[in-house]
């Protein structure tokens, strides 16, 4: 319903179905209404839902929940901000080989945010995103002169 598939278009129900799945435990249903909270879309911004949201998402081991709570952490939305907490999700999303955990993994270690700076290691991961297709993640490389 949220993209119109056999259905007229309608946020609020969207939303609300959302809510519902979300609310029955659904970890991407939990994601999807962390980034309506967060965006604004079809429902009034708040961040600090939106992080609550992200948070139920990746406490049951959503890559991606675990990579919007360290984009939270790490920007102080919605809760206040902590590298550090924001290095432990970015890790435990790109162990999982989540490409977008990957690359922010790469720049914690490129930039020391939360950990000690490494760019030999922020290689590794920005290599493994690369890999997974991730093509942002071609301009971190180049600019380190590393692209082949």
């Amino acid at each position: 319903m949220h993209h119109e598939f056999g259905t007229r278009w309608n946020e609020k129900k969207a939303v609300e179905m959302l809510e519902q799945f979300a609310n029955d435990g659904h970890s991407v249903s939990q994601l999807w209404l962390g980034r309506c909270y967060y965006s604004g879309r079809d429902v009034f911004r708040d961040y600090a839902k939106a992080f609550w949201w992200f948070s139920e998402s990746a406490d049951q081991g959503n890559s991606h929940g675990q990579c919007m709570v360290d984009f939270c952490y790490s920007k102080g939305d919605g809760v206040g901000q902590d590298v550090e907490k924001a290095f432990h999700w970015f890790r435990q999303s790109a162990m999982q080989g989540n490409p977008f955990g990957e690359k922010d993994l790469g720049d914690c270690r490129r930039f020391g945010l939360g950990v000690i700076r490494d760019i030999d290691t922020a290689m590794f991961w920005y290599r493994k995103s690369a890999e997974q297709g991730l093509g942002l993640v071609i301009s971190c490389i180049k600019e380190l002169g590393k692209w082949p």
